[in-house]
């Protein structure tokens, strides 16, 4: 049994090590998420892991169990709580569960959201305007480049309110609109 205040290991390493093609694939999303390593690409691959599982768990619980009720409300919540983070749309199934990518669950991270909303020149810039506190969801200052973004905050994403940032005359926000990339 785990010590609840010991913190444990939120991912699992790959069973082949050496294996070409994974190596490969993982280096191309490491590169194009800028990623710091290959961990945080590794707990992505574990979240949709379980978030699959559990997909799997309620279509193995519809052809046993007659309650209706109780796997409707269980699969509502599933696919409520993957709407809500942005992961599938609105009237997804549990089909679109299982056929989700590593992509999926990169592109709701704080460090891609910046990039995409155009706050930031790369992935890599905008994992250091994270961590340097010069970002902000809801008018909060946000430190953690992996912070999973709601959908309903992916608007509020912006500047802090007292980064250098802020300020039009920036040289680093050259290229950078306000609204977006130009």
């Amino acid at each position: 049994m785990v010590y609840p205040g010991k913190n444990h290991k939120q991912y699992e390493t790959p069973k082949r090590r050496f294996e070409k093609s994974r190596i490969d694939d993982e280096n191309r999303l490491v590169i194009e998420f800028g990623l710091r390593n290959k961990r945080e690409l590794w707990k992505a691959q574990s979240t949709l892991r379980r978030y699959r599982r559990a997909a799997r768990d309620l279509l193995a619980l519809k052809s046993s169990v007659t309650d209706e009720a109780l796997i409707a409300r269980k699969e509502d919540e599933l696919l409520g709580h993957l709407a809500k983070y942005g992961l599938l749309p609105e009237g997804a199934g549990i089909g679109d569960v299982l056929a989700m990518k590593t992509e999926n669950e990169l592109e709701r991270r704080l460090q891609t959201v910046v990039y995409r909303k155009g706050l930031a020149r790369s992935p890599k810039q905008a994992r250091q305007m994270i961590t340097h506190g010069h970002i902000s969801v809801n008018g909060r200052k946000v430190t953690i480049p992996g912070c999973r973004i709601r959908k309903s905050e992916e608007s509020e994403v912006r500047y802090y309110g007292n980064s250098p940032f802020t300020g039009e005359a920036h040289p680093e926000r050259g290229r950078i609109v306000s609204g977006g990339r130009q």
